[in-house]
């Protein structure tokens, strides 16, 4: 740290209790300054020949015949007082970053300038701020943190706008010029924890690009925005510099804010930071990571900030939300709300996200090159697929709410229902779960969440799991069933099967009325299965396989032998296979479970609650 001393006398100052200060001489004081509650005994000559404003007081005072004058508003009190009154004296006085700003300010208070004496007070402690301070990186950063509490003392003698220069100035510098210390604990070089395989004995400091942000940390949230607004505005340092800047002084900052527990501690000052670090985000697209924006978005919620910074947050987690997890987009839904996540924020994101396509698509309608877009552009295949896993994660976890409705769990499923994925296995699980959870929803609510499932795309594990599920739609675990036999057959090289004369006619596209069904066969097919109706449709689909022999299947109960017999009635149904399999044919690969009717035109009976059946659990 920078110091300077001023004055060659011993300090002769000495106290007598807590509220009177004299000068130790044998001369008698011959006027009293009051300064606060104390009392400072002391000498006219030395004062007035330093200070423009004590020669007026004492001038005011002896009209009066009075030898005490009132400085209660003196900046910095009675310590900035005493330091004035020592240099006064000719006393040695040491002045550094922590009593530079104080004595600064009193000095300018007391008129102590060259036009009373040459090299008075303020004229050194101006050679010393802008000699040493203000060309040290740790006491420009002290000094900036005491002009706070010397305001507006401090703004008008422009202390504040020299201090955030020379620190911004300092952090822009190229860090092969830095040869100063600083702090950097967050993660050590390979050379600090003598790892470094290149090191020859000659210690040879590497400086990472961000070394200025731990120490920036320590100033207020008031003043690191004007640090960091000053240090953006000379556009040297990169957005991936400052955005880490923003994120270690939210970890500092926001106590609990890597748990998203920010609602510890003072509100108010919580909320200033917040508000702060989200007006201060780069606008570059991954400057930040998407999960430190969620965390601000989460904290944003708790600190009850308005719908602006939210919108704005909302935003840019949209343009990079491939980069996002599951864990990421839990955010809690405030007290008294009856979902138990918001649901509606992560649809807000994702509209964000498909918005980018939908820009890139209107810029290139208007004639511009990919490569000269400046916004995000087309969403690459690769994102998008990203993104649909998460989703279907996210799903997952929202169907464990019980109050969740089904348009909600379906709406936001629908949202990336075109983008294409290899696999529906995640998709299968998050309605695995939303069935699981809500066991109350009608047949019609039923169909229409199965309906977000295509079965082709569902794995070898996925569907052993399904054709086991009660909680499925009938007609969901024959196509299961159906389109597994049909890959099982390829796998091994085998023709089709010779299938019965219903699924021969689907498959070759000839299909009939997907209306004509009977209402009974209508809701047997929306009906969940039974445990006698699982096995027997695996037993009859296994019959199908190569030549339409039973293969051994061995049909032991009456139960069985029924549930067999009414799954034959409904697979040679030609009319029933027609409505399972039309939109298969008609949409190819993103066809669902059961596509024939539109989201409109579902049958009035499906709402009516399926008939009571002996139910057993499915394996999980």
């Amino acid at each position: 740290m920078k110091f300077m001393k001023l004055g060659s006398k011993p300090d002769s100052f000495q106290s007598d209790g807590n509220n009177v200060r004299y000068v130790a001489t044998e001369l008698a004081s011959d006027i009293v300054v009051n300064v606060g509650d104390v009392k400072f005994y002391l000498h006219k000559f030395p004062l007035l020949s330093k200070s423009v404003r004590l020669h007026k007081l004492v001038s005011s005072t002896n009209e009066g015949n009075s030898d005490e004058i009132n400085i209660h508003d003196i900046p910095g009190g009675v310590a900035a007082f005493e330091v004035c009154a020592k240099f006064c004296y000719g006393m040695t006085v040491t002045l550094n970053a922590y009593n530079v700003v104080l004595a600064r300010c009193a000095a300018e208070y007391l008129g102590m300038h060259e036009t009373v004496d040459k090299g008075n007070l303020i004229y050194k402690i101006d050679v010393f701020l802008n000699s040493s301070i203000f060309r040290s990186w740790k006491d420009s950063i002290i000094v900036l943190q005491t002009t706070k509490s010397l305001l507006p003392w401090s703004e008008e003698l422009k202390l504040v706008s020299h201090c955030i220069d020379a620190i911004a100035c300092k952090a822009c510098v190229d860090v092969s010029k830095v040869d100063w210390s600083y702090s950097y604990n967050r993660k050590k070089l390979p050379e600090e924890n003598g790892n470094d395989p290149n090191w020859n004995g000659v210690r040879n400091k590497t400086v990472p690009k961000d070394w200025w942000v731990e120490d920036l940390c320590e100033l207020e949230v008031d003043l690191y925005k004007q640090v960091i607004t000053n240090i953006k505005s000379r556009c040297i340092i990169s957005s991936e510099v400052v955005g880490e800047a923003l994120k270690a002084y939210a970890l500092r900052r926001l106590p609990g804010f890597s748990k998203n527990n920010t609602h510890q501690g003072d509100i108010l000052k919580a909320r200033s930071v917040v508000d702060v670090i989200v007006s201060l985000l780069p606008e570059e697209k991954g400057s930040v990571s998407c999960s430190f924006l969620l965390k601000l978005l989460k904290a944003v919620f708790l600190v009850e900030l308005g719908e602006i910074v939210k919108t704005a947050l909302v935003k840019k987690i949209g343009q990079q939300l491939e980069e996002a997890s599951v864990s990421d987009l839990l955010i809690r839904s405030p007290e008294g709300e009856p979902l138990v996540y918001d649901v509606e924020t992560v649809r807000k994101i994702l509209e964000e996200f498909l918005m980018q396509n939908q820009n890139g698509e209107i810029q290139l309608e208007e004639g511009h090159e990919i490569g000269e877009m400046r916004g995000p552009g087309i969403l690459t295949e690769a994102s998008k697929l990203i993104v649909a896993k998460l989703v279907d994660g996210y799903l997952a976890e929202i169907a464990k709410d019980p109050n969740l409705p089904v348009s909600t769990f379906v709406g936001l499923a629908e949202m990336v229902s075109g983008f294409s994925r290899p696999a529906h296995d995640n998709l299968y699980r998050a309605i695995d779960m939303y069935l699981k959870e809500h066991p109350g929803i009608n047949k019609s609510e039923r169909k229409r969440i199965c309906r977000l499932m295509d079965c082709k795309k569902l794995s070898v594990d996925a569907c052993v799991h399904a054709v086991q599920n009660e909680r499925l739609p009938l007609r969901v675990v024959v196509q299961v069933l159906f389109f597994d036999q049909v890959r099982a057959a390829a796998s091994s090289g085998s023709s089709t099967p010779d299938l019965p004369k219903g699924i021969k006619d689907l498959n070759s596209g000839s299909h009939g009325s997907s209306r004509s069904a009977t209402t009974n066969t209508d809701e047997e097919w929306d009906a969940v299965a039974t445990a006698e109706e699982l096995r027997a449709l695996k037993a009859e689909v296994s019959a199908l396989r190569l030549g339409s022999e039973r293969n051994g299947v061995d049909i032991k109960s009456n139960g069985d032998k029924a549930a067999i017999s009414k799954m034959k009635g409904l697979i040679m149904s030609k009319k029933i296979f027609s409505k399972i399999w039309s939109k298969n044919a008609g949409q190819g690969d993103n066809s669902g479970s059961d596509s024939s009717e539109s989201h409109g035109s579902a049958n009035p009976e499906e709402g009516k609650s399926t008939p009571s059946r002996n139910r057993r659990h499915s394996v999980s």
